[in-house]
């Protein structure tokens, strides 16, 4: 386990900032003003990034490599071509930080578990203002996580679509956990 690159820890900000926008310094400001106060920090471990406190990754170093499996949450993974892909477990973490929200309706929740993407007809409500390309969360209507995507038009653009129009593109959800629980948490 190590410390990022700058290359990686450019690569990481760029994909973390299209979700929090400017509340990504608050992922790795001190916890606390006190002199010497714990905060969290990036680690690379193979090829996954781990969001973990200092004093973890600290005392995880006395572990070998190979007996080390995780720790801290695990953010994504650098592919093989030096890209960086969220994965369904950093969700808590971006949506305490989300800049821009969906929330979809009950019958809409199902297809995005399912790996759909979000038509206009499952939008609950949607943050005024989103961009198109904009990073989002999608929550339901009782505020909690489903997942992460991008939206496929601006908030202006999607008042103009039909029913079917796709409003955002599935990034992950929360169906992962159970369609991919063999890959996702494998090494290599």
């Amino acid at each position: 386990m190590r410390p990022l690159t700058k290359g990686e820890t450019h690569i990481l900000f760029t994909k973390l900032a299209n979700y929090t926008g400017t509340s990504l310094n608050s992922l790795i400001s001190p916890l606390d003003n006190a002199p010497g106060s714990d905060r969290f920090v990036f680690r690379l471990h193979k090829d996954r990034v781990f969001y973990v406190l200092l004093s973890i990754a600290n005392l995880a170093t006395s572990v070998s490599r190979d007996k080390l499996l995780s720790l801290g949450v695990c953010l994504g993974k650098f592919t093989k071509s030096g890209k960086f892909r969220l994965h369904i477990t950093s969700l808590p973490i971006l949506a305490e930080h989300a800049r821009y929200k969906v929330w979809v309706k009950p019958n809409g929740e199902m297809p995005f578990l399912y790996g759909g993407n979000i038509v206009k007809a499952h939008v609950g409500r949607t943050m005024a203002d989103c961009p198109e390309h904009q990073g989002v969360v999608v929550f339901n209507m009782n505020n909690t996580p489903l997942g992460f995507g991008v939206t496929a038009r601006s908030t202006t653009e999607t008042k103009h679509l039909d029913p079917t129009g796709i409003v955002c593109f599935r990034q992950a959800d929360c169906g992962e956990y159970l369609r991919d629980e063999d890959a996702l948490f494998a090494s290599g």
